[in-house]
C-alpha cells in the first residue's frame, strides 16, 4: 500500500531537527518523496505501516508523532474542493490538520475562534483524520492551530490545502 506521512513539530525554531531530504535518501527503497513541506513524505513503494514507522522513527534523532494515512485517503479528499463556498484571498490560508487517529467527540461546526464575528481560525469540516479550515496571516491565529489538538484530544500537525494539492500531484503521477 502506498502511504503519505506527516511528522508532527519538526525544524520547528531550534527543536526537533531534522533533514527529511537525507531521510529520503535513506529510505529510498521504500520510494519516500520529500514534498518540501517539513515532515511531510508520500511512500510508493508498497510496505505496510508498522515497518514504514519504525525506519522512519529510527531516522529521526527525536520522539515525534509520525501521522501515516493511506494514499487513497489523501487522493480522496483532494478530489472534492471542501473550500469553494468559503472567503480566500491572500490574507486567508486553507489548511488541513492531520489528526492521530479520528476523534471520539466532534464539534459542533462550523467553529470559529475566537469568535463567529472576528474569526482568526474557523474549522469547517471533520472528515475522518482531516480537519478542514481557514486561519487569517495574522500572529495570533497561530495560537487557534494549536487548540485544534486540544479541542479534539489527539496530536495533530497542519498543512496548507496547496500542500495537500502537491501530494496528490505525486500521488496521480505515481499511479
Amino acid at each position: 500500500m502506498r502511504w503519505v506521512v506527516f511528522l508532527r513539530a519538526v525544524n520547528v525554531g531550534k527543536a526537533n531537527r531534522c533533514q527529511p531530504v537525507q531521510i529520503a535518501k535513506e529510505l529510498a527503497k521504500f520510494g519516500l518523496v520529500n514534498i518540501g513541506a517539513v515532515g511531510t513524505f508520500v511512500v510508493r513503494e508498497d510496505v505496510s505501516e508498522s515497518v514504514l514507522r519504525n525506519a522512519i522513527a529510527k531516522k529521526l534523532p527525536f520522539k515525534c508523532e509520525i501521522m501515516i494515512c493511506p494514499a487513497r485517503d489523501i487522493m480522496n479528499l483532494a478530489s472534492k474542493d471542501p473550500f469553494s463556498q468559503q472567503p480566500s484571498g491572500p490574507d486567508i490560508t486553507r489548511f488541513v490538520t492531520v489528526l492521530h487517529k479520528r476523534p471520539r467527540a466532534l464539534p459542533s461546526l462550523p467553529l470559529s475562534l475566537p469568535s463567529d464575528d472576528d474569526w482568526l481560525l474557523k474549522i469547517i469540516a471533520i472528515q475522518d483524520r482531516f480537519v478542514l479550515g481557514l486561519y487569517r496571516r495574522q500572529m495570533k491565529a497561530i495560537s487557534y492551530l494549536g487548540k485544534i489538538e486540544k479541542l479534539l484530544g489527539v496530536p495533530a500537525t497542519t498543512r496548507s490545502w496547496n500542500t495537500i494539492g502537491r501530494i496528490a500531484k505525486i500521488l496521480e503521477e505515481n499511479r
